[in-house]
Protein backbone atom coordinates (compact mmCIF):
# COMPACT_ATOMS: atom_id res chain seq x y z
CA UNK A 1 0.00 0.00 0.00
CA UNK A 2 2.94 2.31 0.94
CA UNK A 3 4.67 1.11 -2.37
CA UNK A 4 1.45 2.53 -4.42
CA UNK A 5 0.83 5.67 -2.81
CA UNK A 6 4.69 6.60 -2.96
CA UNK A 7 3.88 6.04 -6.62
CA UNK A 8 1.12 7.85 -7.47
CA UNK A 9 3.18 10.51 -5.61
CA UNK A 10 5.12 10.45 -8.46
CA UNK A 11 2.81 10.52 -10.78
CA UNK A 12 1.56 13.57 -9.79
CA UNK A 13 4.67 15.28 -9.65
CA UNK A 14 5.75 14.16 -13.02
CA UNK A 15 2.57 15.56 -14.72
CA UNK A 16 2.87 18.88 -12.67
CA UNK A 17 2.84 21.94 -15.71
CA UNK A 18 6.07 24.66 -15.89
CA UNK A 19 4.40 27.56 -13.39
CA UNK A 20 4.29 25.27 -10.15
CA UNK A 21 8.26 24.07 -10.96
CA UNK A 22 9.15 27.99 -11.65
CA UNK A 23 6.97 29.42 -8.61
CA UNK A 24 8.92 26.47 -6.45
CA UNK A 25 12.21 27.51 -7.43
CA UNK A 26 11.45 31.34 -6.80
CA UNK A 27 10.03 30.08 -3.23
CA UNK A 28 12.86 28.19 -2.72
CA UNK A 29 15.93 30.83 -4.15
CA UNK A 30 13.35 33.93 -1.70
CA UNK A 31 13.21 31.69 1.33
CA UNK A 32 17.14 31.13 0.89
CA UNK A 33 17.57 34.68 1.49
CA UNK A 34 14.74 35.62 3.74
CA UNK A 35 15.42 32.81 6.44
CA UNK A 36 18.88 33.46 6.66
CA UNK A 37 17.67 36.67 8.43
CA UNK A 38 13.75 36.44 9.85
CA UNK A 39 14.29 34.37 12.14
CA UNK A 40 17.18 36.51 13.54
CA UNK A 41 15.38 39.47 13.16
CA UNK A 42 13.96 39.33 16.84
CA UNK A 43 17.32 38.42 18.34
CA UNK A 44 18.66 41.36 16.48
CA UNK A 45 15.93 43.75 18.05
CA UNK A 46 16.40 42.71 21.63
CA UNK A 47 20.22 41.50 21.98
CA UNK A 48 21.77 44.33 19.58
CA UNK A 49 18.91 46.95 20.13
CA UNK A 50 17.30 46.36 22.83
CA UNK A 51 13.85 46.49 22.03
CA UNK A 52 10.96 44.99 24.32
CA UNK A 53 9.00 42.15 23.70
CA UNK A 54 5.80 44.07 23.11
CA UNK A 55 7.63 46.56 20.42
CA UNK A 56 8.98 43.33 18.43
CA UNK A 57 5.17 41.95 18.70
CA UNK A 58 4.03 45.36 17.20
CA UNK A 59 6.81 45.15 14.54
CA UNK A 60 5.57 41.09 13.28
CA UNK A 61 2.19 41.47 14.06
CA UNK A 62 1.23 45.38 12.29
CA UNK A 63 3.97 44.03 9.57
CA UNK A 64 2.45 40.89 9.04
CA UNK A 65 -1.05 43.02 8.89
CA UNK A 66 0.15 45.14 6.08
CA UNK A 67 0.98 42.05 4.60
CA UNK A 68 -2.14 40.33 4.47
CA UNK A 69 -4.23 43.61 3.62
CA UNK A 70 -2.33 43.87 0.82
CA UNK A 71 -2.85 40.68 -0.08
CA UNK A 72 -6.78 40.91 -0.65
CA UNK A 73 -5.95 44.07 -2.89
CA UNK A 74 -3.66 42.49 -4.75
CA UNK A 75 -5.76 39.46 -5.39
CA UNK A 76 -8.92 41.13 -6.68
CA UNK A 77 -6.51 43.01 -8.16
CA UNK A 78 -4.84 40.01 -10.82
CA UNK A 79 -8.61 39.08 -11.21
CA UNK A 80 -9.66 42.51 -12.55
CA UNK A 81 -6.57 42.50 -14.75
CA UNK A 82 -6.66 39.11 -16.19
CA UNK A 83 -3.24 38.96 -15.12
CA UNK A 84 -1.24 37.26 -12.28
CA UNK A 85 2.29 37.26 -13.53
CA UNK A 86 3.07 41.29 -12.90
CA UNK A 87 2.22 41.23 -9.78
CA UNK A 88 3.73 38.54 -8.39
CA UNK A 89 7.43 39.51 -10.22
CA UNK A 90 6.21 42.97 -8.54
CA UNK A 91 5.96 41.82 -4.64
CA UNK A 92 9.05 39.86 -5.40
CA UNK A 93 11.30 41.90 -6.91
CA UNK A 94 10.09 45.15 -3.89
CA UNK A 95 11.21 42.58 -1.44
CA UNK A 96 14.56 41.65 -2.71
CA UNK A 97 15.38 45.50 -2.75
CA UNK A 98 14.52 46.61 0.83
CA UNK A 99 16.24 43.58 1.86
CA UNK A 100 19.72 45.21 2.40
CA UNK A 101 18.54 48.54 4.50
CA UNK A 102 18.45 46.62 7.31
CA UNK A 103 22.53 46.16 7.01
CA UNK A 104 22.59 50.30 7.89
CA UNK A 105 19.32 49.92 11.12
CA UNK A 106 20.66 51.56 13.89
CA UNK A 107 17.32 51.28 15.73
CA UNK A 108 13.85 49.50 16.28
CA UNK A 109 12.19 51.98 14.02
CA UNK A 110 14.34 50.98 11.03
CA UNK A 111 14.32 47.47 11.19
CA UNK A 112 9.96 48.22 11.55
CA UNK A 113 10.10 50.17 8.26
CA UNK A 114 12.74 47.61 6.04
CA UNK A 115 9.76 44.88 7.72
CA UNK A 116 7.06 46.61 6.87
CA UNK A 117 8.55 47.66 3.06
CA UNK A 118 9.18 43.75 2.90
CA UNK A 119 5.95 42.41 4.02
CA UNK A 120 4.48 44.73 1.25
CA UNK A 121 6.26 42.69 -1.30
CA UNK A 122 4.60 39.83 0.16
CA UNK A 123 1.33 40.66 -0.06
CA UNK A 124 1.39 42.20 -3.37
CA UNK A 125 2.73 38.80 -4.97
CA UNK A 126 0.99 36.43 -2.30
CA UNK A 127 -2.45 35.66 -3.86
CA UNK A 128 -1.45 36.27 -7.32
CA UNK A 129 0.66 33.83 -7.16
CA UNK A 130 -1.58 31.02 -5.20
CA UNK A 131 -3.87 31.82 -7.80
CA UNK A 132 -1.75 31.34 -10.49
CA UNK A 133 -0.53 28.15 -9.29
CA UNK A 134 -4.41 27.12 -8.71
CA UNK A 135 -5.38 27.96 -12.05
CA UNK A 136 -2.07 25.60 -13.51
CA UNK A 137 -3.27 23.00 -12.07
CA UNK A 138 -6.30 19.84 -12.28
CA UNK A 139 -8.21 19.87 -8.96
CA UNK A 140 -6.85 16.06 -8.52
CA UNK A 141 -3.94 17.63 -8.06
CA UNK A 142 -3.89 20.82 -6.25
CA UNK A 143 -2.87 19.22 -3.44
CA UNK A 144 0.21 17.96 -4.73
CA UNK A 145 1.33 21.17 -6.31
CA UNK A 146 0.81 22.90 -3.26
CA UNK A 147 2.51 20.78 -1.31
CA UNK A 148 5.31 20.63 -3.57
CA UNK A 149 5.84 24.50 -3.55
CA UNK A 150 5.34 24.27 0.25
CA UNK A 151 8.54 21.68 0.25
CA UNK A 152 10.43 24.27 -1.92
CA UNK A 153 9.95 27.01 -0.06
CA UNK A 154 10.53 25.36 2.88
CA UNK A 155 13.33 23.35 1.70
CA UNK A 156 14.87 26.80 0.93
CA UNK A 157 14.82 28.02 4.36
CA UNK A 158 16.65 25.03 5.61
CA UNK A 159 19.55 25.97 3.39
CA UNK A 160 19.29 29.73 4.36
CA UNK A 161 19.18 28.52 8.08
CA UNK A 162 22.14 26.25 7.38
CA UNK A 163 23.99 29.16 6.15
CA UNK A 164 23.24 31.67 8.66
CA UNK A 165 24.44 28.74 11.18
CA UNK A 166 27.82 28.19 9.11
CA UNK A 167 28.50 32.13 9.60
CA UNK A 168 27.09 32.74 13.49
CA UNK A 169 29.62 29.22 14.17
CA UNK A 170 32.59 31.08 12.50
CA UNK A 171 32.16 34.81 13.91
CA UNK A 172 30.98 34.12 17.47
CA UNK A 173 31.02 30.44 18.13
CA UNK A 174 28.33 29.49 21.11
CA UNK A 175 27.31 32.77 22.08
CA UNK A 176 24.30 33.47 23.71
CA UNK A 177 23.42 36.89 22.22
CA UNK A 178 23.58 37.65 18.51
CA UNK A 179 26.32 40.47 17.43
CA UNK A 180 25.53 43.61 14.89
CA UNK A 181 28.46 42.57 12.41
CA UNK A 182 27.54 38.86 12.59
CA UNK A 183 24.03 39.59 11.28
CA UNK A 184 25.00 42.76 9.00
CA UNK A 185 27.30 40.11 6.91
CA UNK A 186 24.06 37.31 6.69
CA UNK A 187 22.17 40.38 4.97
CA UNK A 188 24.77 41.29 2.57
CA UNK A 189 24.57 37.34 1.23
CA UNK A 190 21.01 37.42 1.69
CA UNK A 191 20.81 39.44 -1.53
CA UNK A 192 22.51 37.26 -3.63
CA UNK A 193 19.56 34.63 -3.48
CA UNK A 194 17.19 37.15 -3.30
CA UNK A 195 17.74 39.08 -6.77
CA UNK A 196 18.03 35.26 -8.66
CA UNK A 197 14.53 34.21 -7.16
CA UNK A 198 12.96 37.24 -8.70
CA UNK A 199 15.19 36.85 -12.59
CA UNK A 200 13.76 32.95 -12.35
CA UNK A 201 10.32 34.14 -12.15
CA UNK A 202 10.41 37.15 -14.83
CA UNK A 203 12.16 34.57 -17.29
CA UNK A 204 10.12 31.75 -16.71
CA UNK A 205 6.44 31.73 -15.55
CA UNK A 206 3.83 32.34 -18.25
CA UNK A 207 0.63 33.64 -17.45
CA UNK A 208 -2.01 31.16 -17.65
CA UNK A 209 -5.01 31.42 -20.03
CA UNK A 210 -7.72 31.00 -17.82
CA UNK A 211 -7.41 34.36 -15.73
CA UNK A 212 -6.74 36.14 -19.35
CA UNK A 213 -10.18 34.40 -20.41
CA UNK A 214 -12.27 34.94 -17.59
CA UNK A 215 -11.05 38.98 -17.56
CA UNK A 216 -12.04 38.99 -21.29
CA UNK A 217 -15.84 37.68 -19.90
CA UNK A 218 -16.15 40.29 -17.70
CA UNK A 219 -16.42 38.13 -14.34
CA UNK A 220 -13.55 39.59 -12.16
CA UNK A 221 -16.24 41.93 -9.99
CA UNK A 222 -16.65 41.21 -6.46
CA UNK A 223 -17.76 38.06 -6.35
CA UNK A 224 -20.66 36.09 -4.06
CA UNK A 225 -18.68 33.39 -2.34
CA UNK A 226 -20.47 30.40 -1.12
CA UNK A 227 -21.47 29.75 2.55
CA UNK A 228 -19.14 26.79 3.34
CA UNK A 229 -15.88 29.22 1.73
CA UNK A 230 -17.44 32.13 4.32
CA UNK A 231 -17.51 29.47 7.55
CA UNK A 232 -14.12 28.11 6.48
CA UNK A 233 -12.73 32.00 6.57
CA UNK A 234 -14.27 32.08 10.05
CA UNK A 235 -12.99 29.11 11.46
CA UNK A 236 -9.50 29.42 10.07
CA UNK A 237 -9.68 33.78 11.70
CA UNK A 238 -10.37 32.19 15.06
CA UNK A 239 -7.35 30.01 14.91
CA UNK A 240 -5.11 32.62 13.62
CA UNK A 241 -5.94 34.86 17.05
CA UNK A 242 -4.20 32.32 18.63
CA UNK A 243 -1.01 32.10 16.08
CA UNK A 244 0.90 34.50 17.53
CA UNK A 245 4.42 35.38 15.64
CA UNK A 246 7.13 32.45 15.63
CA UNK A 247 9.19 35.45 16.91
CA UNK A 248 7.81 34.53 20.64
CA UNK A 249 9.08 30.45 19.83
CA UNK A 250 12.61 32.11 19.16
CA UNK A 251 12.66 34.15 22.18
CA UNK A 252 11.21 31.09 24.29
CA UNK A 253 14.04 29.27 22.90
CA UNK A 254 16.70 31.57 24.04
CA UNK A 255 14.94 31.80 27.52
CA UNK A 256 15.00 28.11 27.93
CA UNK A 257 19.30 28.31 27.10
CA UNK A 258 19.72 27.94 23.98
CA UNK A 259 22.58 29.72 21.75
CA UNK A 260 22.23 31.49 18.63
CA UNK A 261 23.71 28.61 16.78
CA UNK A 262 21.62 26.37 19.32
CA UNK A 263 17.99 28.47 18.04
CA UNK A 264 19.73 27.90 14.15
CA UNK A 265 19.70 24.09 14.53
CA UNK A 266 16.38 23.96 15.71
CA UNK A 267 14.96 25.68 13.10
CA UNK A 268 17.30 23.85 10.52
CA UNK A 269 14.95 20.42 11.90
CA UNK A 270 11.99 22.31 12.21
CA UNK A 271 12.28 23.14 8.11
CA UNK A 272 13.69 19.88 7.45
CA UNK A 273 10.44 17.85 8.73
CA UNK A 274 8.35 20.51 7.33
CA UNK A 275 10.13 19.92 3.74
CA UNK A 276 10.04 15.86 4.01
CA UNK A 277 6.44 16.10 4.82
CA UNK A 278 4.88 18.54 2.90
CA UNK A 279 4.72 16.96 -0.53
CA UNK A 280 3.50 13.65 0.71
CA UNK A 281 1.18 15.42 2.70
CA UNK A 282 -0.28 17.36 0.24
CA UNK A 283 -0.65 15.01 -2.15
CA UNK A 284 -2.65 13.22 0.83
CA UNK A 285 -5.12 15.23 0.84
CA UNK A 286 -5.80 14.70 -2.44
CA UNK A 287 -6.69 11.02 -1.34
CA UNK A 288 -8.52 11.32 1.98
CA UNK A 289 -9.68 14.91 1.67
CA UNK A 290 -8.83 18.72 3.05
CA UNK A 291 -10.61 18.63 5.91
CA UNK A 292 -9.42 15.97 7.82
CA UNK A 293 -5.82 16.95 7.13
CA UNK A 294 -6.61 20.93 8.66
CA UNK A 295 -8.28 19.34 11.42
CA UNK A 296 -5.42 17.00 12.40
CA UNK A 297 -3.05 19.82 11.50
CA UNK A 298 -4.24 22.11 13.98
CA UNK A 299 -5.10 19.61 16.84
CA UNK A 300 -1.18 18.89 16.32
CA UNK A 301 -0.74 22.52 16.67
CA UNK A 302 -2.50 22.54 20.02
CA UNK A 303 -0.44 20.30 21.77
CA UNK A 304 2.69 21.23 20.50
CA UNK A 305 1.91 24.29 22.08
CA UNK A 306 1.17 23.16 25.11
CA UNK A 307 4.02 21.35 25.03
CA UNK A 308 6.41 25.06 23.98
CA UNK A 309 4.23 26.34 27.51
CA UNK A 310 5.93 23.14 29.50
CA UNK A 311 8.99 23.27 27.79
CA UNK A 312 11.79 23.09 30.88
CA UNK A 313 15.58 22.66 29.56
CA UNK A 314 17.10 24.02 25.54
CA UNK A 315 16.58 20.05 24.23
CA UNK A 316 12.81 20.41 24.96
CA UNK A 317 12.57 23.22 22.88
CA UNK A 318 14.65 21.75 20.21
CA UNK A 319 12.38 18.29 19.96
CA UNK A 320 9.02 20.16 20.15
CA UNK A 321 10.39 22.77 17.29
CA UNK A 322 11.13 19.72 15.01
CA UNK A 323 7.93 18.24 15.50
CA UNK A 324 5.98 21.63 14.98
CA UNK A 325 6.98 20.73 11.06
CA UNK A 326 4.28 17.85 11.21
CA UNK A 327 1.91 20.83 11.84
CA UNK A 328 2.85 23.39 8.67
CA UNK A 329 3.14 20.36 6.70
CA UNK A 330 -0.33 19.23 7.06
CA UNK A 331 -2.02 22.56 6.90
CA UNK A 332 -0.02 25.39 5.15
CA UNK A 333 -0.60 23.98 1.77
CA UNK A 334 -3.43 22.23 2.37
CA UNK A 335 -5.54 25.02 3.33
CA UNK A 336 -4.77 26.66 -0.07
CA UNK A 337 -5.62 23.77 -2.10
CA UNK A 338 -8.96 24.06 -0.18
CA UNK A 339 -9.39 27.96 -0.96
CA UNK A 340 -9.26 26.67 -4.41
CA UNK A 341 -12.19 23.34 -3.79
CA UNK A 342 -14.37 26.37 -2.38
CA UNK A 343 -14.26 28.94 -5.59
CA UNK A 344 -14.73 29.33 -8.69
CA UNK A 345 -11.56 29.70 -11.34
CA UNK A 346 -12.89 34.00 -11.89
CA UNK A 347 -12.89 34.04 -8.14
CA UNK A 348 -9.64 32.63 -6.97
CA UNK A 349 -7.00 36.25 -6.79
CA UNK A 350 -9.88 37.24 -4.56
CA UNK A 351 -10.67 34.61 -2.34
CA UNK A 352 -6.66 33.81 -1.52
CA UNK A 353 -6.60 37.51 -0.68
CA UNK A 354 -9.28 37.25 1.65
CA UNK A 355 -7.84 34.30 2.92
CA UNK A 356 -4.02 35.75 3.21
CA UNK A 357 -5.83 39.46 4.99
CA UNK A 358 -8.14 37.58 7.45
CA UNK A 359 -4.96 35.82 8.82
CA UNK A 360 -2.70 38.75 8.55
CA UNK A 361 -5.45 41.27 10.21
CA UNK A 362 -5.30 38.38 13.02
CA UNK A 363 -1.73 38.64 13.12
CA UNK A 364 -1.42 41.70 15.02
CA UNK A 365 -4.04 41.60 17.74
CA UNK A 366 -1.88 37.74 18.07
CA UNK A 367 1.57 38.89 18.51
CA UNK A 368 0.21 41.96 20.67
CA UNK A 369 -1.60 39.40 22.98
CA UNK A 370 1.51 37.26 23.20
CA UNK A 371 3.70 40.15 24.10
CA UNK A 372 1.51 40.93 26.59
CA UNK A 373 0.90 37.79 28.01
CA UNK A 374 4.47 37.12 27.97
CA UNK A 375 5.24 39.89 30.41
CA UNK A 376 2.31 41.33 31.92
CA UNK A 377 -0.90 39.35 32.60
CA UNK A 378 1.10 35.93 32.20
CA UNK A 379 3.42 36.95 35.20
CA UNK A 380 0.42 38.34 37.41
CA UNK A 381 -1.51 35.06 36.53
CA UNK A 382 1.57 32.63 37.64
CA UNK A 383 1.88 31.53 33.96
CA UNK A 384 4.93 34.13 32.90
CA UNK A 385 6.14 33.17 29.45
CA UNK A 386 4.22 29.57 29.17
CA UNK A 387 0.74 32.50 29.04
CA UNK A 388 0.97 33.01 25.06
CA UNK A 389 1.24 29.29 23.97
CA UNK A 390 -1.51 27.60 26.36
CA UNK A 391 -3.79 30.89 24.79
CA UNK A 392 -2.96 29.22 21.37
CA UNK A 393 -3.50 25.87 22.41
CA UNK A 394 -7.27 26.65 23.70
CA UNK A 395 -8.09 28.14 20.33
CA UNK A 396 -6.69 25.97 18.00
CA UNK A 397 -9.04 23.35 19.99
CA UNK A 398 -11.84 25.15 19.75
CA UNK A 399 -11.19 26.35 15.90
CA UNK A 400 -10.62 21.91 15.46
CA UNK A 401 -13.87 21.18 17.36
CA UNK A 402 -15.34 23.70 14.97
CA UNK A 403 -14.41 22.66 11.88
CA UNK A 404 -15.24 18.80 13.11
CA UNK A 405 -18.82 19.39 13.92
CA UNK A 406 -20.25 21.86 10.94
CA UNK A 407 -19.54 20.99 7.30
CA UNK A 408 -21.79 20.62 4.37
CA UNK A 409 -19.30 19.77 1.75
CA UNK A 410 -18.68 19.77 -1.99
CA UNK A 411 -19.52 17.02 -4.43
CA UNK A 412 -15.52 17.19 -5.49
CA UNK A 413 -15.27 14.69 -2.29
CA UNK A 414 -11.87 16.39 -1.24
CA UNK A 415 -13.47 18.26 2.49
CA UNK A 416 -13.92 14.89 3.93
Amino acid sequence: MAAQEKAQTLAGLRSLPRNVWVTTTTSFLTDISSEMIIYLIPLFLANVLGASTAIIGLIEGAAEMMSSLLKALSGWLSDRMGNRKRLTVAGYALSALVKPFLYFSGGWQSVFAVRLADRIGKGIRTAPRDALIADSIIPQNRGTAFGLHRAGDTAGAMIGMMIALLIVLATQSQSLTLSRETFQMLVIIAIIPAILGVIVLAVGVKETQRAAADHRAGRSAIPAFSSDFKFFLGVVFLFALGNSSDAFLILRAQERGLSVAGILGMLISFNLVYAVLSGPLGALSDRIGRRRLIISGWLIYGVIYLCFAGAMTAAHMWMIYALYGVYYAAVEGTTKALVADLTLPEQRGTAYGIYHALIGLAALPASLLAGVLWQGIGEWMGFGPSAPFVAGAMLALTASLLLAVRWRGTAQGYLR
